[in-house]
């Protein structure tokens, strides 16, 4: 989200188009989505620990690229998809905390180890303002400071569950990936994670071009939105635990649909911020759903499915603020890329509900029915 809070001080010093902006403020998904298997597959491998230190060190060495060395497009750019190390980060935390609890605790603790993206508001509170003060440069060396705190206590604190660490040849990693529930999962989190961190990455850009909004107040309302989504995030997972991963996700994609829909008729910035706070309250809640599911079916293999499905939330999330930027050069308006996700989110729904009526409800019924005949 770093990029992202910066995107409105970026753009005006190098002239960005509408298309432009959303590519820029995507590139760090695009280089997350491609870090999160390989990330997930050697934590399952080697450990959580030993892959987030050596994440976090990649992390720290990119912020000082950018803070230093980043003055063309072109290298801001290559920044951005070495920032992806950091979004990627989820295939390593999330393994971590799922392998000390039980499965009745799955969505709570998924999505408690979740919420961490909350720290994407740090990003969007205080960059445009430190960007304002210090130049766009100096913010990347600036956020250095806290992942160096951050490195050091995961140094010391953090543990990997005893005997969940299982060095395989590399085809039995793969297998779970190939089948439909996982694909199917990476859909869900396409939409719902793919949502919250592409419409998150949009939010500056969108205040600033449609409403005026200055570059530091526009952080501060993308805050609010990344705030109430990461706080709910562990919400989504207890709700899951008590009543069931799809009937949350189904009453989730009700809400972001709508809210889409209301979005996309462009009221006054007064009405808009309350809006995508609601929706990404959805969002984020949806996140919480899809990781109290995933646990349940894949708990050998937590590691590279977590990397998995996450990448394809990343590119869910790197698709968003291009087809926004796109449609926005095309039609002139922000309206019509709106509406076209609350489609595919009504979409979405539909293929879950069809998917839990027809095959995971059968699934269920023919596995009672053995073991009451054993």
């Amino acid at each position: 989200m770093l990029l992202a809070a910066l995107g409105v001080f970026i753009s005006e010093e190098f002239k960005l188009g509408p298309a432009q902006k959303g590519m820029l403020v995507s590139v760090p998904l695009l280089g997350g989505t491609l870090l999160r298997i390989p990330l997930g597959l050697l934590s399952d491998r080697y450990g959580s620990k030993i892959v987030g230190l050596s994440g976090m060190g990649v992390t720290m060495l990119t912020l000082l690229l950018g803070w230093k060395f980043a003055h063309t497009l072109p290298e801001v750019i290559l920044v951005g998809l070495l920032l992806g190390t950091a979004g990627a980060s989820f295939a390593v935390a999330l393994p971590l905390a799922s392998r000390w609890y039980p499965k009745e605790y799955q969505g709570l603790v998924m999505g408690i180890a979740g919420a961490g993206n909350s720290g994407s508001v740090i990003a969007t509170f205080f960059a445009p303002d430190l960007a304002r003060n210090f130049g766009w440069h100096a913010v990347f060396g600036l956020a250095l400071i806290p992942l160096a705190f951050a490195f050091v206590f995961f140094l010391f604190f953090a543990k990997d569950c005893p005997g969940t660490i299982s060095k395989k040849p590399l085809k039995q990693y793969l297998v779970p990936i190939k089948s439909r529930d996982a694909l199917f999962f990476c859909l869900l989190y396409s939409v719902t994670f793919g949502g919250f961190v592409g419409i998150a990455s949009f939010l500056p850009i969108f205040f600033h071009d449609q409403y005026g909004v200055d570059k530091v107040t526009t952080g501060l309302y993308t805050s609010y939105c990344i705030l109430g989504a990461s706080l709910v995030r562990p919400i989504g997972g207890y709700l899951s635990d008590k009543f069931g991963g799809v009937t949350v996700l189904l009453a989730v994609f009700a809400g972001v649909a709508s809210c889409l829909v209301a979005v996309s008729w462009l009221p006054s910035v007064g009405m808009i911020l309350p809006i995508f706070i609601t929706l990404m309250i959805f969002l984020g809640l949806g996140n919480g759903s899809v990781f109290q599911l995933v646990p349940l079916r894949f708990s050998k293999e937590i590691g590279i499915i977590t990397g998995f499905i996450g990448a394809f939330g990343g590119l869910g999330g790197f698709f968003v603020p291009n087809l926004l930027g796109s449609l926005k050069a095309i039609s002139g308006t922000f309206s019509v890329g709106f509406i076209v996700l609350s489609v595919v989110v009504a979409l979405s729904a539909v293929l879950l509900f069809m998917m839990n009526t027809f095959v995971w409800e059968k699934n269920r019924k023919n596995e009672s029915l053995e073991l009451e005949s054993a």
